[in-house]
């Protein structure tokens, strides 16, 4: 009882720190290892080798490979050629560009995830706004909301995503069959919903003048590389929607990627190597270890037990609750920890019903609330969070409130369209 009330203690106090931002989450989630390890509960043994207390390799070496790809993609200069081509085929119109932007943002996401997409696009944004003497943060806000949204299609399109699959057994082809639908709904929504949410500051057509100097072809600084690149790319796709038949996890699939797309470059190390968010590596191990350090005293145990009773067989209360829970509790805390923390609990509500992997309704409204949850608040997801820190080192921050007035907006409109989707494919005609 000590143990496990000391165990309890080290995770509320490290998840606070998380939440809060009081320090920096990284610190916070190793610290909480560290209180972990002084009270006798994790060790090498635990920590990296057990498969249900330790580090999930496959989602860290899954976003590891990915990180090199799009580390050696940005050398190309394709993002940039895209935000570019965006602004040239606007015209000037704002609410065009708004479109082709999101188009940009919902496109790249789900091939590269979304956070990489933000950091990618959201710069050139700045800088297309300016030149066209438009205000950036309705594009900006827009850029976060589309790309969290696309984001949701694929595997690999939103960390959560990568959790999720990891232990559910999802595949690539999973998310193409159950999500990628709803997401294109979504999409749809959205770019009609922005034209009232942003009608102010869409009234103002942009500085045409500005369009004479942007020349997306510039953009591209090595256009034999590229192709080679997105030969490689295409092959990873393919990969990934096959490594069910080829009987290759998609870690395995994105270190193969990562490798080919290094040989065909003929990248140097250091190039590709400062991508790689190693900080973003490290919080996922960390949190991996601290939630399995309550999983080893039993707290995840009994919290999945009694969502499991509580559910009582009943699929649709628990997808119900797990699609707008989620939402709730991942507007105000980040949906990386959120997700790590919550997945062993809906693996046992799973467990208690009769459908499980793909076939569950409960998986899939954990996918969805965890990823559309992202767009409330400002601190909701880590692509929200790059985004303002973006725009407020490039002198044009965006306050807490005004990306969240919009957020909170697009999430409601995005909960109960996914509540509706999923009521009608799983349980309407059963």
């Amino acid at each position: 009882m000590i143990l496990t009330s000391a165990a309890l203690a080290v995770f509320i106090v490290a998840y606070a720190l998380i939440a809060t931002e009081r320090v920096h989450r990284v610190a916070a989630a190793l610290g909480g290892v560290a209180g972990m390890v002084v009270i006798g509960l994790v060790d090498a043994e635990t920590a990296f080798f057990d498969e249900h207390t330790g580090v999930d390799w496959n989602v860290i070496f899954l976003l590891f490979g990915m990180m090199i790809i799009v580390g050696v993609l940005k050398q190309t200069g394709l993002f940039e050629f895209l935000a570019l081509w965006a602004a040239r085929k606007s015209g000037g119109h704002p609410y065009k560009l708004l479109v082709l932007l999101v188009l940009v943002g919902a496109a790249v996401a789900p091939i590269l995830d979304n956070v990489t997409c933000v950091l990618l696009v959201a710069p050139v944004t700045l800088s297309v706004c300016r030149r066209l003497g438009l205000p950036s943060a309705p594009y900006l806000i827009s850029l976060i909301l589309a790309s969290n949204i696309g984001g949701m299609s694929t595997l690999i399109g939103d960390p959560p995503n990568i959790i999720i699959a990891s232990r559910a057994g999802l595949t690539f082809t999973d998310f193409l069959v159950h999500s990628l639908p709803l997401t294109v709904i979504l999409l749809a929504l959205f770019v009609v919903m922005a034209r009232w949410l942003f009608r102010k500051d869409l009234q103002q057509m942009g500085d045409v003048h500005g369009l004479d100097d942007l020349r997306p072809a510039d953009a591209i600084t090595n256009v034999r590389m590229l192709r080679r690149c997105l030969v490689v790319l295409l092959l990873v796709m393919v990969a990934f929607t096959l490594h069910a038949v080829l009987h290759l996890d998609p870690s395995v699939v994105a270190m193969m990627g990562a490798g080919a797309m290094v040989l065909v470059s003929r990248t140097e190390p250091e190039e590709f190597l400062e991508e790689v968010e190693w900080a973003t590596l490290a919080f996922f191990m960390a949190l991996f270890v601290l939630v399995g350090a309550l999983v080893q005293v039993g707290v995840i145990g009994a919290i999945s037990e009694w969502a499991a009773e509580a559910m009582g067989g009943r699929e649709l209360l628990g997808a119900t609750a797990l699609l707008f829970g989620s939402g709730v509790v991942g507007a105000f805390v980040d949906n990386i920890p959120y997700t790590t923390a919550t997945v062993p609990v809906v693996e046992e509500m799973v467990a208690s019903t009769t459908a499980t992997g793909a076939d569950s309704p409960l998986w899939w409204a954990f996918v969805f609330g965890a990823d559309l949850g992202g767009n409330a608040t400002a601190v909701a997801a880590g692509a929200n969070v790059v985004v303002l820190g973006i725009a407020a080192k490039a002198g044009e921050p965006i306050s807490f409130w005004g990306f969240t007035k919009y957020g909170i907006q697009v999430t409601v409109m995005t909960l109960l369209v996914a509540w509706g989707w999923v009521y009608l494919r799983y349980f309407a005609f059963v």
